[in-house]
């Protein structure tokens, strides 16, 4: 069991780990060793939190869902921020929890923000709205690079000069589709990041004007990642219409095609139906030219209807 203000592993070639765990205490979600400990030792408890804004006469208890990108996959995992007067403790999927890294850098870069346990949550804050920021940029260059394949269904062919069919737009759909599910979680993320900025703000009203105004201007900046994210799904809501009205009018086209051809064949298909009966008597079979007349008849009833649909505009 690692002791409450011991060195945070990983860290220690960055930074002076022993003065930031004053007043941070990250708790991994498998350690329940050191879960009882801080239970036992400081009141923290959340077990009883159960991911909802909670508050106690020692903690305030503020979940937050985080998306962050690692590799060329969107991760996303809960947080929940037990803050008190001298610590803030962290719920994390793992420790050390690799958003936070950001967190531990500018920390180093302001030593301040480590006097006080709501210096350091602003500093867990700010690390997961740059995570939310560089999640949606990740979408974003996503949609850019699917411009090219809506233009391309667009005109219709694709760059090796093959129409594009209903199928090949399979991929660039379930593309778009988690784009746009990637925005949207964002989007709820900001939300519970905004949240627990404003009661940050709320716990230290009065206390520090300094630290005060610079998270005013987080949140402002998350706001902004939000009205981002707004943009970002607009854009992918426009793309994924796009491709519907495309894939619309590629079935009303095939539709069009077959309806002329039902068009032209069905007067000579009547006429054909016709001759195929077993009459006694046909006095065309007696004809010396019943077969050319017939023959004849039948295509001047292919190319009237043929006539009138080109007349209609029905073929453009």
């Amino acid at each position: 069991m690692r002791a409450l203000t011991a060195p945070l592993p990983g860290a220690a070639d960055r930074f002076d780990t022993e003065v930031l765990g004053q007043h941070w205490i990250p708790l991994s979600a498998t350690d329940a060793e050191t879960a009882v400990v801080l239970r036992e030792r400081l009141g923290v408890d959340f077990t009883a939190a159960r991911n909802r804004v909670w508050e106690t006469d020692d903690f305030i208890y503020l979940p937050v869902v985080v998306n962050y990108k690692r590799g060329d996959t969107i991760e996303r995992e809960t947080i929940v921020f037990a803050l008190g007067d001298e610590f803030v403790v962290t719920l994390q999927p793992a420790e050390p929890f690799t958003p936070f890294d950001k967190a531990i850098a500018k920390m180093r870069r302001n030593p301040a923000l480590t006097g006080s346990a709501h210096g350091v949550m602003y500093a867990l804050l700010w690390a997961l709205n740059e995570a939310s920021e560089r999640v949606i940029l990740y979408a974003s260059d996503a949609l850019e690079a699917m411009n090219d394949d809506i233009e391309m269904a667009t005109n219709g062919y694709d760059r090796r000069g093959r129409e594009i069919g209903v199928a090949d737009m399979r991929g660039t759909m379930s593309r778009m589709n988690a784009a746009e599910e990637i925005v949207s979680r964002v989007q709820e993320s900001q939300l519970q990041l905004a949240r627990a900025a404003r009661h940050l703000r709320t716990d230290i009203a009065g206390r520090t004007g300094e630290l005060d105004s610079v998270i005013a201007i987080l949140i402002a900046d998350i706001d902004g990642v939000k009205e981002h994210a707004g943009f970002e799904h607009d854009k992918v809501r426009y793309l994924q219409q796009s491709v519907m009205t495309w894939l619309d009018v590629k079935q009303n086209q095939i539709v069009k095609v077959f309806t002329i051809i039902t068009a032209v064949f069905l007067p000579p298909t009547l006429i054909a139906t016709f001759y195929g009966m077993n009459f006694t008597w046909m006095p065309e079979l007696e004809w010396q030219y019943g077969f050319l007349a017939t023959t004849v008849m039948t295509l001047i009833a292919a190319v009237i209807p043929l006539v009138y649909i080109k007349r209609k505009g029905w073929l453009r």
